[in-house]
């Protein structure tokens, strides 16, 4: 590496030496105005190339039209991406360790990702072992082209919560998040962080709700939420600065479910480069991009969105439908992208949920639990029609979002991947993007 810089900065040497020789033999043959505008133009066009030079690894450009397009080296990037946290059959989450795994499982899947056109995984945190995480990432990387988003949940699985309101929670965090992005900063397969994934949801106090003093001694219910939203998106856009300063190669987002309390994160999250949505809304997201807009412009990652293939009312797997559902999901990304006219040209791609089924999480502290593919639905969900008359109307499987499914069979110590329906369909949409009933061939993404 020291060779590869010496020898630029010799050349770049050289290059100052002959443009000044230039000068001086420019100032000799014409008049002293003509030789000052000469000047000017060459350090104008030297300025520009010394910026080029600098331009970030990735990075987000916004068009004249307002649109937004995502630059990887300076070429268009659009992540057709998958959420990826494989756990073996028979492991739980917590327990399991796929970064360490012995039998890398990445490789298999990896090999499956790039045949199917996936460019991106969606990791949702770093391990302990960061040395680990890098293989993997340097592996999905050099062997298959995959860039890694990487993600930290900031806190919000803290038990018995996330203390947003206290100093040192947040410091703690912040020092959490910094050591991330000074570990994998200079790793080349990476793409961009996510902060958070569905932290909001924390504010209306349905899930893990946190407070103070203040808080806690205010009774309207609305004007707490409104208080720790302006609090945790306020401490976002604190470690979105700093990470900008150690790190400007790569663009940060904010994790978010929904668009619910973007209007506060408008107000308090300039610093914010993306917004990452978490989204289920079946077969469409409505008018979501263009909501997105109007609350708070900011190019948008789909980072989790999905259908899972199981039939909760016929009691049976249904790939079609899961196929159809993210067949369609897909379409609505690309419409809303540049250089669609007809959509909000905002969306910079998708990370969708998830790359394999999870057979833990039906019950996550009964290991007996981890080895049966269970069925039993686990949230309700009328965007899902075709099973919505489900017994109590719970039709959402956690078990079966895989776009593979795992057998108990072994393939080099790893459970042996079977692709869906869904695997095949999105292959050849993103081959050939439908959209509209028009197919356009101009756009092109790495």
């Amino acid at each position: 590496m020291r060779l590869s810089t010496n020898n630029k900065e010799e050349r770049r040497t050289r290059g100052e030496g002959r443009r000044t020789i230039l000068f001086f033999r420019l100032s000799s043959v014409v008049s002293r105005p003509s030789f000052l505008v000469i000047v000017f133009v060459c350090c104008l066009l030297s300025s520009h190339v010394i910026a080029a030079e600098r331009q970030p690894e990735v990075r987000i450009r916004k068009l004249k039209n307002n649109a937004y397009q995502l630059l990887v080296k300076n070429k268009p990037y659009f992540i057709k991406g998958v959420c990826y946290s494989p756990v073996a059959i028979g492991q739980g989450n917590s327990e399991a360790n796929f970064w360490s795994d012995p039998a890398q499982p990445w490789k298999i899947d990896g090999k499956l990702m790039k045949d199917m056109g996936i460019n991106t995984v969606r990791f949702y945190q770093s391990p302990e072992n960061m040395e680990d995480a890098k293989k993997v990432i340097n592996g999905l990387y050099q062997l298959y082209g995959i860039r890694s988003i990487m993600g930290h949940w900031l806190g919000f699985w803290e038990y018995p919560c996330p203390r947003y309101a206290d100093d040192d929670f947040r410091q703690k965090i912040k020092e959490d998040v910094l050591r991330m992005v000074k570990t994998y900063k200079d790793e080349p397969g990476i793409l961009l962080w996510i902060l958070g994934n569905e932290n909001n949801y924390s504010f209306s106090e349905r899930v893990n709700p946190w407070g103070s003093q203040e808080i806690d001694a205010i009774a309207d219910l609305k004007k707490r939420c409104d208080i720790r939203a302006g609090i945790y998106y306020s401490f976002v856009n604190e470690l979105a600065q700093e990470i900008h300063k150690i790190d400007p190669n790569h663009p940060v987002a904010l994790g978010n479910g929904e668009l619910i309390s973007l209007d506060f994160a408008n107000q308090v999250c300039p610093d914010i480069d993306v917004v990452a949505l978490i989204v289920y809304r079946g077969k469409t997201f409505g008018n979501l991009f263009k909501s997105l807009r109007a609350t708070f412009d900011k190019p948008v990652i789909m980072s989790e969105f999905g259908a899972d293939s199981y039939d909760a009312d016929l009691k049976k797997e249904d790939q079609n439908m899961q196929a159809l559902f993210l067949e369609s999901q897909w379409r609505e990304l690309f419409k809303n992208s540049y250089p669609y006219k007809e959509g909000a040209q905002n969306c910079l791609g998708g990370t969708m949920f998830e790359w394999t089924d999870e057979w833990w999480k039906h019950n996550e502290a009964a290991s007996d639990t981890w080895k049966i593919h269970d069925t039993e639905s686990h949230w309700s969900n009328g965007s899902y029609y075709f099973d919505i008359k489900a017994e109590r109307n719970m039709n959402m499987n956690e078990e079966w979002f895989g776009i593979v499914a795992l057998s108990e069979e072994l393939d080099n110590g790893v459970n042996t991947r079977i692709p869906r329906k869904a695997y095949y369909t999105l292959r050849d949409f993103w081959r050939k993007p439908i959209i509209n009933g028009k197919n356009k061939k101009k756009v092109k993404s790495k």
